[in-house]
């Protein structure tokens, strides 16, 4: 089962591809990507009218396919799905106090929608699916957390239930990611605008983080690389949210006409629900892990209905992975110095 090489020009060249969410932060740089390797055709699916009427008068026409509709509605996302290769599942409610506080429907759209994604790629024989998960389905400590583990179990489980169905399930398990939308950078700068005070919620928080493009690459990749059943994760160092905090407050307070002592930085304590470190992957995952320069990929103990053994099913050029702790606490910190290279695009 382990794969040659492949590039995205080539892969994706004349595939259709179904992203849901697909005008959020990610979803978006997704389809701009996925446009550059000249496909069939992208399937934008989305319940944010005006976000799909936006993406459209920017992208080529001729190659994007706008489907308003909610992941909550299997009937509509079984018509959108009708001859498309390749779906990748973005759309979720994503923000931690929001899901603590609205549980029901953090579950109808995390839990409930993905099982609809999956079903419906089952009906339409979906080539394959890669839901994008958080590393807050690790060792969940909150709603949100708790909700993306059971997508990213079900999506993983799918796997069970194809028997001669074409379909791969696979994840995609992402950090942080930088100046997303509602993200802490977006934040910050709000906060930077208005005079402060900046809102740190504890001063030794960490957290993986990646940028949008990276995101958008892992993804990718894991399009290419998916034969089903595998957590694909992207080696990430950790940023000390007071460090991110500092730096924004000495780089942009002054852009905004405030001298950076006059905004105050106050610690707010901890959100419900929110942890002060995250981790990568369980302790039991460790076990089937595979790695290569840039991404682990994580896989079940046993794939009893298959054909082949895990380590059958990985890629060419990935080795079993050196077990460590894969917390923020213990990974690579990036400095003052890196976090101020991140904000280059600002000075443009």
């Amino acid at each position: 089962m382990g794969g040659t090489k492949m590039d995205p020009e080539s892969y994706y060249h004349g595939k259709t591809v179904l992203v849901t969410g697909g005008v959020g932060s990610i979803g978006s740089y997704l389809v701009r990507e996925i446009l550059k390797y000249d496909p069939k055709s992208v399937r934008v699916f989305d319940n944010n009218e005006s976000g799909l009427f936006d993406l459209e008068q920017e992208l080529d026409p001729r190659k994007l396919r706008s489907f308003v509709g909610d992941i909550r509605d299997k009937d509509r996302l079984t018509m959108a799905m009708e001859d498309v290769d390749i779906v990748f599942h973005a759309a979720a409610l994503k923000h931690v106090p929001l899901c603590e506080f609205n549980p029901f429907d953090a579950v109808k759209t995390n839990v409930v929608g993905t099982q609809n994604v999956l079903d419906a790629a089952f009906a339409q024989n979906v080539q394959k699916v890669i839901t994008i998960s958080t590393d807050k389905a690790v060792n969940p400590s909150n709603v949100m957390g708790a909700t993306k583990l059971l997508a990213e179990r079900l999506t993983i489980s799918a796997n069970n239930y194809r028997g001669h169905k074409k379909t791969a399930f696979s994840c995609v398990r992402f950090g942080n990611v930088l100046n997303s939308r509602g993200s802490v950078v977006p934040l910050f700068l709000k906060q930077i605008q208005k005079g402060g005070p900046i809102t740190v919620t504890h001063p030794d928080m960490r957290r993986f983080f990646m940028d949008i493009p990276s995101a958008a690459h892992l993804i990718l990749s894991a399009g290419m690389l998916s034969c089903g059943n595998e957590i694909f994760i992207l080696k990430m160092p950790a940023i000390r949210i007071m460090d991110l905090a500092e730096v924004m407050w000495e780089k942009f307070a002054p852009r905004y006409g405030f001298e950076p002592e006059a905004i105050p930085i106050s610690i707010v304590g901890v959100r419900c629900g929110e942890k002060i470190d995250e981790v990568l992957m369980t302790l039991d995952e460790t076990t089937c892990v595979f790695e290569n320069e840039e991404m682990y990929i994580v896989l079940p103990n046993e794939m009893p209905y298959t054909d082949y053994s895990p380590s059958e099913a990985v890629p060419a050029g990935f080795v079993p992975a050196t077990v460590g702790s894969f917390s923020s606490g213990d990974a690579r910190l990036i400095t003052k110095g890196e976090i101020r290279g991140l904000f280059t695009e600002f000075d443009k």
